[in-house]
């Protein structure tokens, strides 16, 4: 049960209305998360410049192998939301989240997506090198910072307990 609910249109500060209505017109979902970050305009904001970050790092990666990313993040970190989202994108895909095929690249990015989801300390200078390998530097600061706004998302949705959208049921683990 959600510790804070999600506000409803209505009642949301104006601001995150107006937030609200720019997603919805670049075709996003005003989720149980985002009408929960609603109730603070700036917080809402903050976390869906995701939706800028993965559009610098998608045509980097390409989808699936950003989809992976997240995908290691948000099962490291143990966020049923995140977690479950990414499984309906690669299960609507063709895919089976517990058996995917990876390649080399695939498994460098998964590795660096389950070390900031469990502990960022752990990504060491090996890991940081292999990065650098496929990566220049500006890429690297932009998937790390993509990998915090999709920890970020994480640690909100599991502090405040924030409800599976409906949508999401079936995909649930």
């Amino acid at each position: 049960m959600a510790r804070i609910e999600p506000v409803d249109e209505s009642s949301a500060p104006a601001a995150s209305r107006e937030l609200a209505a720019a997603h919805a017109a670049t075709g996003g979902r005003m989720t149980n998360m985002k009408w929960t970050l609603a109730h603070s305009p700036v917080a809402l904001d903050a976390l869906l410049q995701w939706y800028p970050l993965h559009d610098q790092v998608a045509p980097v990666l390409g989808e699936r192998r950003t989809w992976l990313y997240c995908h290691a993040i948000s099962t490291q970190s143990d966020c049923l939301i995140c977690s479950t989202f990414f499984r309906r994108l690669l299960i609507d895909a063709g895919e089976d989240p517990g058996a995917l095929a990876l390649d080399d690249f695939d498994e460098l990015i998964v590795d660096f997506g389950r070390r900031l989801g469990s502990d960022p300390h752990s990504v060491d200078d090996a890991l940081h090198a292999r990065l650098a390998e496929r990566l220049d530097t500006s890429q690297i600061v932009t998937l790390t910072a993509f990998g915090a706004i999709m920890v970020a998302t994480n640690v909100f949705n599991d502090a405040l307990a924030v409800d599976l959208d409906g949508y999401l049921q079936t995909y649930a683990t």
